[in-house]
Formats: C-alpha cells, sequence, structure tokens
C-alpha cells in the first residue's frame, strides 16, 4: 500500500522529536498491523501553510503514486479567517490537480478542535473553535456531495491534555499515535487496490 499524506504542521509531524513518531509513520504502522500489507509512506507537510499555498506547492513537485491520500489541512485556514467559499474553491483546485496521477478519493481529515487548543487564550480558544468546524462543515459536506473524490474521517477529540504537544497547539506522540489508531481502525472502508 503507497500512503502519501498532505498538509499543514500535523502532516509535518510538528510536536514531536522525529518523523517515526508522527502522523504518516504511526498511521503507516497502525495499517500495517490492521492489514498484513507492507505501507510505503510519503509526506508532504509544511508548518503554517494554508490550502492555496499547498496547491501552489503542489503545481512544483512530483507527487509519488499513491493508493491512498490523507489530507490534513484546515488550522492555518482557521486562523487565517479564510472564507469558506474559497476553501472549498481551493479543495476542489487540489482535487482536480491529484486527479491526473491519483484516481482514488482523497481522505480529508477533520479539521481539529481548535476549541481544546489550551494555548489559546479564552475567547480566543472559543472563535477559533468555532471557527474550525465551520471549515469542517466544508469538508463534510464535500464527502456527502462527492464520494468519489473525497472521503470524510475524523478521529475522537480527546480532553486528555497528553494529546498535545507541550506548545498545547500540535499532537504529542501519543495525539498522533491515537489519530493514527481512529484512521487504521476505520481501515476497511479504505477501498485500496
Amino acid at each position: 500500500m503507497r500512503l502519501l499524506i498532505l498538509g499543514e504542521s500535523t502532516a509535518a509531524g510538528v510536536g514531536v522529536t522525529s518523523h517515526d513518531q508522527g502522523l504518516a509513520s504511526q498511521l503507516a504502522r497502525n495499517l500495517h498491523k490492521q492489514s498484513g500489507q507492507t505501507v510505503a509512506w510519503h509526506t508532504v507537510g509544511l508548518n503554517g501553510i494554508r490550502m492555496g499555498q499547498l496547491n501552489r506547492k503542489l503545481a512544483n513537485l512530483q507527487l509519488p503514486q499513491a493508493d491512498v491520500v490523507l489530507l490534513s489541512m484546515g488550522v492555518n485556514d482557521t486562523t487565517g479567517f479564510t472564507p469558506r467559499y474559497r476553501f472549498r474553491r481551493q479543495l476542489l483546485a487540489l482535487r482536480s490537480r491529484l486527479a491526473a496521477w491519483h484516481a482514488g478519493p482523497v481522505y480529508l481529515l477533520s479539521v481539529p478542535p481548535m476549541h481544546l487548543f489550551t494555548t489559546l487564550p479564552s475567547p480566543l480558544r472559543q472563535i477559533l473553535g468555532w471557527r474550525a468546524r465551520q471549515l469542517d462543515r466544508v469538508y463534510k459536506q464535500l464527502a456527502r456531495q462527492s464520494p468519489g473524490d473525497f472521503q470524510y474521517r475524523s478521529y475522537p477529540p480527546g480532553t486528555d491534555a497528553s494529546l498535545l504537544a507541550s506548545d498545547g497547539y500540535h499532537p504529542s506522540d501519543k495525539g498522533y499515535q491515537a489519530i493514527a489508531e481512529a484512521l487504521a481502525n476505520d481501515y476497511l472502508s479504505i477501498k485500496v487496490p
């Protein structure tokens, strides 16, 4: 199985000391455990990137072939107050860009529950949490409307502080593990050739 993870700091593994502890590696291990298949993974993750910037970045990259493409975006578009219509349009543009070499759906990892980010002061935490839920609804709507192009995947929001790195913003090793386990437990619904 060839796994490609695209996105922002979560795809980059920010919050842990090595990629071995990050989302891509932990998801690959969990998928291997669930399926018995060898899993090759590649990640394109840039801290601070927004959807429009990711599109521009991908235009200049030669991406590897992938059976499963997971997109982890939304936090930076939340903090940057990207309008929902623009976020949706940029997401559709991303799908069009990927369609040339990836026929399957893009799996959309839910926008993180920013109202739980302990580093953010109140009421900013609640405002950004509300905004993150709006962008997450864009994901859900697109997945309902175009299931051949998009599939929505969520993970249980943890209230345990140990799921966050010491910065109170990014996942910790334990947080990435929880996300990876939730995604791998959903493995049977991921159609892989």
